[in-house]
């Protein structure tokens, strides 16, 4: 059944309060383990207090589930037909991602709820409403590879998401992903695709094991994976660095059509996950800086898509500041001062200029 979205209750707001399109679904409560899990419908109660406390209009995008055409273009068809095999029962796929009897209605309709709000993305400069947006999803998707469940992860999302814009005719699809786990999945998806441009800072060494600063692509792909690895405790200053002197002067000459963000919280200071100790600040500034590429090259189409995020406190305080950043580009903010000749960043500059000299050299 196809419903609308339910946006977080009204609230007053001036009149030329920025719009949104906002992706959310009572059926991802669902997905539930049935014991504790990290990866719980307590995520989202704090992912809808970002969005309700937002100065936003939302705007509700119908939910749906994915086609198994949209999915094939990512996933391997038999794995898809698989997961149709565990409608209504409760298992473990791996030692970290659970199926419980509403979590492959809860993935299908995450990962075509998404292309709902890509398409309405697209359009949007053409029929003059907002073309920007942020899709509450669980389960997340970034772990996900063609044919297996991994990280939580049952489909990919945003590689969903990435593939329809292309088959939409979009030639120039930039998936940054500040995750604090490698999105190895989304990665793989598109490895030798220049039609997708993947960008990923995470934490190095950690789980799942992929994302060196070598990895580049492949074949026509080669250059157009870009990955950040860093040091546990680099906090802001280091992404700043990773931001601004890797990952948005590549943007900016790649000029995409459309930027998603894999937008996890896990990097976050309190976050039980993860060492990367990154302020809700930061996130904001990320945001802008993501918002202020897709202005100047997208049309300023730019959606934020849920991946992980584990403590509440730091889920709700993130994806405020990131909500605040992509609807106000240009109201300032903090400003974060950069790390100067950090390693890991210099190492990852490196490793991109093989393709990217002009931007990064």
């Amino acid at each position: 059944m196809l419903r609308a979205s339910a946006p977080p209750p009204p609230k007053s707001l001036p009149p030329d309060a920025p719009r949104a399109l906002l992706v959310d679904d009572p059926r991802f409560d669902a997905h539930a383990s049935g014991a504790y899990h990290p990866e719980r419908p307590e995520r989202l109660v704090a992912a809808r207090a970002a969005a309700s406390r937002a100065a936003v209009a939302w705007d509700a995008v119908t939910s749906r589930e994915a086609t198994d055409e949209e999915l094939a273009r990512v996933h391997d068809p038999g794995y898809v037909a698989g997961l149709e095999k565990l409608r209504g029962t409760r298992t473990l796929l791996d030692s970290d991602t659970y199926v419980a009897p509403e979590s492959i209605a809860a993935a299908r309709i995450a990962a075509g709820s998404l292309v709902a709000m890509v398409d309405r993305i697209i359009d949007a400069p053409l029929q003059n409403t907002t073309p920007r947006g942020v899709a509450l999803l669980r389960p997340p998707g970034h772990h996900a590879r063609p044919a297996h469940a991994m990280g939580f992860c049952l489909l990919n999302n945003i590689a969903v998401a990435a593939a329809h814009a292309v088959s939409r005719g979009l030639e120039r699809v930039l998936v940054v992903d500040w995750d604090v786990h490698h999105g190895n999945g989304t990665q793989e998806m598109f490895l030798r695709d220049p039609r997708v441009l993947f960008m990923s800072t995470h934490q190095w060494p950690f789980y799942p094991g992929t994302g060196a600063a070598r990895e580049r692509g492949e074949g026509a792909g080669e250059g157009f994976t870009v990955n950040v690895p860093m040091t546990a405790h680099g906090g802001d200053g280091v992404y700043a660095s990773a931001f601004e002197q890797v990952l948005l002067p590549i943007a900016a000459e790649y000029a995409p059509e459309l930027v998603l963000v894999s937008a996890g919280f896990d990097a976050a200071t309190r976050d039980p996950l993860a060492q990367m100790e990154v302020s809700s600040d930061a996130f904001g500034w990320m945001a802008r800086a993501l918002a202020g590429v897709a202005d100047k090259s997208a049309k300023g189409r730019i959606a934020l898509v849920l991946e992980g995020g584990y403590d509440l406190v730091a889920l709700e305080a993130g994806l405020g500041q990131a909500i605040e950043g992509i609807v106000h580009p240009n109201a300032g903010g903090a400003q974060i001062a950069r790390e100067p000749d950090h390693a890991d960043v210099a190492r990852a500059r490196r490793a991109a200029s093989k393709a990217w000299k002009k931007a990064v050299g």
